[in-house]
């Protein structure tokens, strides 16, 4: 590595007044893997904004291969070459697989139009590349999460990008899209493509990254080479200024009767004679590889996918659940796996957000009662520690992990009976995950029945008195508290048996 691609120098930004970056530095050189880590809200996403021109800087300097950039806008961004792939997908849902990968640079023949047939052609080839097996022509509202992240991926490489950012890259993807996304990073550091790479997951950053810039609450930590890190839990501290000692802060507590039970489940397509039982207190998590018919599961028990086949029952008594409105009646809840596409009003604020299906509790004669309804909202920003200035503010302006948090607070008020946690901690980092399971085992502890689906295999294992792993729309298996491991999972995951 000789001289730097970018330099960032005393870097500030200021919100209102509010400094949300102050004095960072950062340097990252062509061909290297560059990792920035922080807990969420530490000012990782600023950054990344300022790097991209979706935000101006207040003050510092910028400079690009020695020179520096006055200004930088969306429009010099992506000259130089700079390109995000953000934790937030950005995908049109209404067209193509291939007008996504090409949105914007498209194509077109002699005449002026698109020339679908090259565009089509374009998007195989790089879909070849990564080892995807998508059509160019389905409708991207059609595919799975993990299919719009390798969209994103895939649109970056067209681009050529010679800085890419990534923002979460594999917070959707399984474990063997993980590798291939792991394997193409390594390949375009090869190629001298600089990368800088925004995850909460320690192992990635310890395998694929050079060297690590640590951010605490906008401020520039320390920068090292990893090969001066010592483990993980170094890096932790130096992210959230304390010792991590139990990270999933899981409270024993004895398990009730069944509070519901699901029998013969089916949906044509995405579920097959789905049984099983959830008990008071108990936290019950489903594994399994993405479209393996975890998330279906979760939308067929809150009304947002028909049945087919089969019954619920809600302690013991037949439940018709038609729609979410029915479910929430029946006291559950849902924490959604895409916060910003089913889970926030992205225009509204922390409040309304929080408040959002709770608004009963707190209207007499149809007039909501502000002042409850404030004193509520400003309560649970404080148990989950919501990092926001005010409750005021767009939930949009907040980071990931502080989003998530005030769903979660959202359903905590409702007193669910059943709360079902889809990826609760997706792109949140370690800080805010042990808070969040810290809460996850105080409901548990109140006897409220959960259910938590996660692809992450250690919160499986560090949280679940009992685990069901899916296989293509069937349960392959049922593991007891004492035999959740990461190895059982991925053998019923992958059609194997316990013992094979």
């Amino acid at each position: 590595m000789n001289s730097p691609i970018i330099e960032l120098k005393n870097i500030t930004k200021e919100f209102s007044g509010v400094k949300a970056l102050k004095g960072v530095s950062l340097t990252v050189y062509p061909g290297s893997v560059h990792a920035l880590v922080g807990e969420n809200g530490a000012g990782k996403s600023t950054l990344m904004k300022i790097l991209t021109g979706a935000y101006s800087k207040t003050s510092g300097e910028i400079l690009y291969k020695g020179e520096t950039i006055e200004n930088i806008d969306p429009k010099t961004s992506k000259k130089i070459g700079i390109h995000c792939i953000y934790q937030e997908l950005n995908v049109a849902n209404y067209l193509t697989v291939a007008e996504n990968v090409f949105l914007g640079s498209q194509p077109v023949k002699k005449t002026g139009l698109i020339d679908w047939k090259q565009m089509n052609e374009k998007a195989m080839e790089i879909f070849a590349s990564l080892q995807i097996n998508l059509n160019p022509k389905q409708i991207a509202k059609d595919i799975s999460i993990a299919q719009k992240q390798m969209i994103e991926i895939a649109r970056a490489i067209s681009q050529e990008a010679k800085i890419l950012i990534m923002d979460e890259p594999t917070s959707s993807l399984s474990e063997r899209e993980t590798e291939i996304l792991l394997s193409l990073v390594t390949e375009l550091k090869n190629k001298g493509v600089s990368i800088l790479y925004v995850s909460h997951r320690m192992d990635e950053i310890f395998r694929i990254c050079d060297t690590v810039t640590v951010l605490r609450d906008g401020t520039h930590i320390k920068t090292l080479p990893m090969s001066e890190v010592k483990n993980v839990d170094t890096l932790v501290e130096l992210m959230v200024n304390r010792k991590m000692d139990d990270y999933f802060n899981k409270i024993k507590v004895p398990i009730g009767e069944p509070i519901l039970k699901v029998q013969n489940l089916s949906k044509t397509g995405f579920l097959k004679d789905i049984n099983l039982e959830l008990r008071r207190g108990e936290i019950l998590g489903i594994a399994g590889l993405v479209g393996s018919g975890r998330t279906e599961i979760a939308q067929a028990l809150f009304g947002l996918l028909k049945k087919d086949t089969g019954e619920i029952l809600i302690n013991n008594k037949l439940a018709k659940i038609n729609n979410p409105s029915d479910a929430i009646k029946l006291g559950i809840g849902f924490v959604t796996e895409n916060r910003k596409e089913t889970g926030l009003v992205l225009k509204q604020t922390v409040r309304d957000n929080i408040s959002l299906p709770n608004l009963r509790k707190f209207t007499k004669r149809l007039i909501v009662n502000k002042k409850a309804e404030k004193k509520v909202s400003e309560e649970y920003k404080q148990i989950l520690n919501i990092k926001a200035n005010t409750i005021e503010q767009k939930v949009s302006t907040l980071s990931g992990g502080n989003q998530q948090k005030a769903i979660i607070a959202r359903w905590m008020i409702q007193e669910p009976r059943i709360l079902i946690l889809d990826e609760p901690c997706r792109g949140v980092d370690v800080g805010a995950k042990a808070e969040i399971f810290a809460q996850i085992s105080k409901l548990a502890e109140q006897g409220v029945g959960i259910i938590m689906i996660s692809s992450e295999l250690s919160e499986i294992v560090g949280m679940s008195d009992r685990a069901l792993v899916m296989r293509e729309g069937s349960i392959a298996g049922e593991l007891g508290k004492d035999m959740i491991t990461s190895d059982n999972i991925l053998k019923l995951a992958f059609g194997g048996a316990i013992g094979a």
